[in-house]
């Protein structure tokens, strides 16, 4: 069985946000500081999250990442991920989105406890930059949390860095240096109307052919492959056989929404079709209505039947989502 929009596109995967409450205050995304958190009562349980990802896998979900927020402010993630891996074989791939802050703490756990991926944050190597962009003295937790994921053996590991003019953008090649050094998977991603603050310009955006074009002149790439798929990046090799890869994401400039296999449940139960969707369904009041299983799945299958065609960032009369990235879940 397999979840299908009306466009004909296959959903396999599901982006479950945890909390919506996160320990860094990223200027493209909570710079405000405290931002209106969902009341405590509406946020899902872990047995909540487990019966709805079980009706999920059911209707063909194949891969699940957990995000936030971030996700690890919860409590007892890895009994989550333990629970969770019980839907293996049928779920093929449970992976994890941190800011690294606490994950040395728990990525043995984690590990142990059957999580495949992880994905960290990463948004400048210099440490009173690092400060600035995410409002905590952290680079060196982050830098560890990397560092932990190598040793544990996750593979791939993927950093990711959201790229701002006149913020980070000078550290490109840097980045591509520190992915060569480390063996790592450095994605960059451009800048999104997804802030708190709603501040975010067209100026203020790097576009991705820009960032490719910065590296490749000081380490040539190789296009790994010629189809992105339904991936969000289009992935790069180095052409001097060093180890390493690039992945540039551009959902600004280089939509992907034609291939697009993802939905999103928010950590309130809120089913999103697309990270800019100005609409949500609630499936939380459904769950906690004491529906059926075929009830719920029934829910589900309308609500990925009417995802968008894609999204509008670049109409004209563009409405920016009224929840911010640290709600919807990455």
């Amino acid at each position: 069985m397999a979840l299908s929009d009306k466009y004909g596109r296959t959903i396999r995967d599901l982006r479950l946000s945890l909390t919506d409450r996160c320990n860094f205050r990223c200027f493209y995304c909570l710079p405000s500081g405290k931002p209106a958190l969902a009341r405590k009562d509406t946020i899902l349980s872990f047995e909540e999250i487990f019966h709805i990802s079980r009706i999920f896998v059911s209707l063909g979900i194949e891969k699940i990442r957990l995000t936030g927020g971030e996700p690890l402010i919860r409590r007892d993630v890895p009994l989550l991920v333990e629970k969770l891996s019980l839907l293996k074989p049928q779920l093929k791939d449970l992976a994890l989105t941190t800011n690294g802050f606490d994950f040395p703490r728990y990525a043995e756990a984690l590990k142990h406890a059957g999580l495949d991926r992880v994905t960290l944050s990463l948004d400048s190597l210099q440490r009173e930059r690092f400060k600035e962009i995410t409002g905590v003295d952290a680079l060196d937790r982050a830098l560890a949390a990397i560092d932990a994921a190598k040793d544990l053996g996750f593979d791939p590991v993927k950093v990711n860095a959201v790229i701002v003019r006149g913020r980070n953008d000078d550290e490109l090649v840097g980045f591509a240096r520190f992915a060569r050094k480390k063996n790592i998977t450095m994605r960059f991603i451009e800048f999104m109307p997804l802030d708190s603050d709603q501040n975010w310009t067209r100026e203020a955006m790097v576009s991705g052919a820009e960032m490719r074009d910065r590296i490749n002149e000081v380490f040539p790439l190789t296009l790994k492959e010629t189809k992105r798929g339904a991936g969000t990046s289009w992935k790069y090799t180095f052409a001097d056989g060093s180890p390493g890869e690039i992945g540039i994401i551009a959902p600004v400039t280089d939509m992907f929404c034609g291939q697009c296999s993802r939905v999103r449940l928010t950590a309130d139960g809120q089913i999103r079709t697309c990270l800019f969707s100005e609409r949500e369904h609630d499936l939380r009041s459904l769950l906690r209505s004491d529906a059926t299983d075929e009830q719920i799945a029934a829910f589900i299958e309308s609500c990925v039947y009417q995802k968008e065609a894609s999204h509008h960032i670049n109409d004209k009369d563009f409405v920016q989502p009224s929840r911010t990235m640290s709600f919807i879940g990455g």
